[in-house]
């Protein structure tokens, strides 16, 4: 796939709040079809970014071409071919799921079968419900159908399943999921490394404004050059251990008091780390081994945890 030309084409976009910048000049293109994923912590930039590419703030320096329209210059046409659902969506509660519907299709001159949308976003049974009634997940398939009516080519998607559970979250994935099977263009946001992980194509990692990482997720998960972390805590401290002598290690993180070794040959490692503990005296409690993840590829570049605790 060749990302060069892209659906979305951001180029040196700023934003500025008084003497604080929000997003640093960031650019980065989408390309029709994908599910292109903002990732990070909160406080990020990646809501200010969606927003400025959607028309609700105005970006100080830099443009964006959102369907082969400027954002600065055509903001209207922008708005014909794109659809979005915002972390916090303000919908009259006292309307049935499928009045609202018919109320924001009738503000566009073309618009989706809305029988047919209530089915696809699994809402069918909550058709004459009135919105206050919904659970958090039914009013998260409801915002996103409300992004659909005019059929639109680009969906951009604020944080969707912030607040849901487990099940709800997995229901959204597959309507993504097949939003995407459909050919529409998806930018979404996120803190989730999991969601990030399995719905984007390519994923942009932003921190405090600034785009550091951009690649599909199995890539940037490769360019830790570790395969493996080995997690663990010691029962008895000991400030004379070195951790990095450890055969085969990488890198060596700690939270609180878990350490986290990076390795690309975890038997060698962790018969290392046994024989070393074994030689120190000291008990190793909590062992567990896993796959390195976007988490981890976060935490590398930045030196902090995506979500903290």
């Amino acid at each position: 796939m060749d990302y060069h030309e892209g659906i979305i084409q951001v180029m040196n976009l700023v934003k500025k709040y008084g003497d604080f910048t929000a997003v640093k000049g960031i650019e980065f293109q989408v390309q029709k079809g994908e599910v292109f994923g903002l990732l990070g912590p909160n406080g990020a930039g990646k809501t200010t970014a969606l927003e400025m590419l959607v028309g609700l703030r105005k970006p100080d320096q830099g443009t964006a071409m959102v369907g082969g329209f400027d954002i600065t210059r055509e903001i209207k046409k922008v708005k014909e071919v794109i659809g979005v659902q915002l972390q916090s969506t303000s919908i009259f509660d006292l309307l049935t799921v499928e009045e609202i519907l018919h109320l924001y299709a009738s503000f566009y001159p073309k618009q989706v079968s809305i029988s047919y949308l209530i089915e696809e976003m699994l809402l069918a049974d909550k058709r004459k419900s009135r919105i206050k009634s919904l659970s958090g997940g039914q009013k998260q398939r409801l915002a996103i159908a409300l992004a659909l009516v005019h059929d639109p080519w680009i969906i951009f998607l604020d944080e969707p399943t912030t607040g849901l559970d487990p099940q709800a979250r997995r229901t959204l994935w597959d309507i993504i999921l097949l939003l995407k099977k459909k050919g529409k263009t998806i930018v979404l946001t996120t803190h989730y490394m999991d969601e990030a992980h399995v719905l984007c194509d390519r994923i942009a990692i932003m921190n405090q404004g600034e785009l550091i990482a951009l690649d599909t997720p199995s890539r940037l998960v490769k360019n830790l050059q570790s395969d493996s972390a080995v997690e663990f805590r010691f029962e008895n401290e000991s400030t004379e251990v070195n951790l990095h002598e450890i055969e085969g290690v990488k890198q060596v993180r700690m939270h609180k008091d878990v350490y986290v070794l990076y390795t690309d040959d975890l038997q060698i490692t962790l018969t290392s780390l046994i024989q070393m503990a074994a030689d120190h005296q000291l008990k190793l409690v909590d062992l567990q081994t896993r796959t390195a993840t976007l988490e981890d590829v976060f935490i590398h570049m930045t030196g902090r945890r995506l979500r903290e605790e």
